[in-house]
């Protein structure tokens, strides 16, 4: 496959793909969901059972209204109708794009990736969102692999500003540029960087992450004083505990020990965050971790 027939999208343009799909409606999914939609796509979002499909039909249109309620412009009933949620990957079918935002699992996202290739297009790219698993590895489980690329989004999507565009050693020449092209039209800003172990964000951002739960294990600080050391000293928009509440405990347990097996010990998971993910304690998704989330737009409290 060349890299003029990698994606029926138009490489000099800003547009988005007409079609985009996404496996998982979850918080990323729902999120890359809205934002592929305010755009201008229409949108595929693909989950497990009819509840799961629901439950993603319902995250997405709570964000764009939350998005339209802030002033962004938008037609609700046009973005109603460009939102297809449903549970068969058959529906994939058309996608010049499709997203997998699917949990930090080498198995199931390597399932993922084989099942979506079988409904699309030669021409149709595969993305992933992982924010730690080699896409290589992902990549391995395509006929076509010249078709997979990383497209790492942040959480909250709507909020959040960056995408990660990894490169693997298989991505065919240009779709790096295209990739980036569709991050500039849902008004993100792309980096590009190669496929090594957590990338640039994740590596440097769990790291940073375990150093302060290492601090709130061993009584240096509160968690409000080791994240205001970091917002009011280093000028971080939020410090990094908080960005753990709000990234999700297990999400960063699940990288953080993903970093261990690529790149040593010193990613190692500190006893507390395993504690508070075992007790259930997952962040703002759970209601606390390092942090109360008594509601879904209420002020943390800080419970260390």
């Amino acid at each position: 496959m060349s890299a003029d027939d990698t994606t029926n999208a138009d490489t000099t343009s800003a547009a988005v793909p007409e079609r985009v799909g996404v496996l998982g409606g979850g918080r990323m999914g729902a999120g890359i969901a809205h934002a592929f939609l305010m755009a201008g796509s229409s949108v595929v979002v693909v989950e497990q059972s009819d509840a799961a499909a629901e439950a993603a039909r319902e995250r997405v249109e709570r964000s764009i209204d939350a998005s339209i309620a802030r002033g962004h412009a938008g037609d609700p009933e046009r973005l109603a109708r460009a939102l297809t949620v449903t549970t068969g990957a058959a529906a994939f079918a058309g996608c010049a794009l499709v997203i997998e935002a699917v949990p930090e699992s080498l198995d199931l996202k390597t399932r993922a990736f084989a099942e979506i290739e079988q409904q699309l297009a030669h021409d149709a790219v595969i993305a992933s969102n992982t924010s730690s698993i080699p896409l290589a590895r992902l990549a391995d489980a395509l006929e076509h692999p010249e078709r997979c690329i990383g497209l790492h989004f942040f959480n909250p999507v709507p909020a959040s500003s960056l995408i990660e565009v990894v490169v693997s050693t298989s991505t065919a020449p240009g779709l790096p540029e295209i990739a980036a092209a569709w991050a500039r039209a849902l008004g993100k800003t792309p980096i590009t960087v190669r496929d090594a172990p957590g990338f640039a964000s994740s590596r440097l951002g769990v790291a940073l992450a375990l150093e302060a739960i290492r601090m709130v294990e061993q009584g240096v600080a509160s968690a409000t004083d080791i994240d205001l050391a970091m917002e009011l000293g280093y000028r971080h928009p939020v410090g990094p505990l908080r960005t753990t509440d709000i990234v999700g405990l297990d999400v960063r347990l699940g990288i953080a020990e993903q970093l261990e097996r690529e790149l040593g010990p010193a990613f190692a998971p500190p006893q507390l965050l395993r504690d508070l993910v075992a007790a259930g304690r997952l962040g703002r998704k759970s209601g606390s971790g390092f942090y109360e989330w008594p509601a879904p737009d209420a002020a943390p409290a800080a419970t260390r």
